[in-house]
């Protein structure tokens, strides 16, 4: 059972990834190719979430790392959810 487990987290973390990285990319093309109107502003406003800075001061080496910001609005959700909907259909 242990391998299904880890094959399941593996298979949602890139849909996340990889449904983030193309709401992205339909927010950009909204951005670009939409005239202002309330359905632009509906679909590109977004909310923001951040973690960090993170540190790690050791003796040899530190390492900085943040902060990481998360943008979420309609159009990543709505890729997140197309992406699901083809990793379902493809695996």
């Amino acid at each position: 059972m242990e391998p299904n487990y880890k094959r399941s987290i593996t298979r949602g973390f890139w849909t996340l990834a990889l449904g983030m990285f193309l709401g992205g990319l339909l927010t950009k093309l909204a951005e670009t190719f939409m005239p202002d109107s309330a359905a632009r502003a509906f679909l590109t406003g977004s909310v923001q979430a951040s973690v960090g800075p993170f540190s790690a001061d050791l003796v040899a080496v530190a390492i900085t790392v943040g902060p990481i910001s998360f943008f979420l609005n309609v159009l990543t959700i709505v890729g997140i959810a197309i992406v699901a909907v083809v990793v379902r259909w493809w695996m």
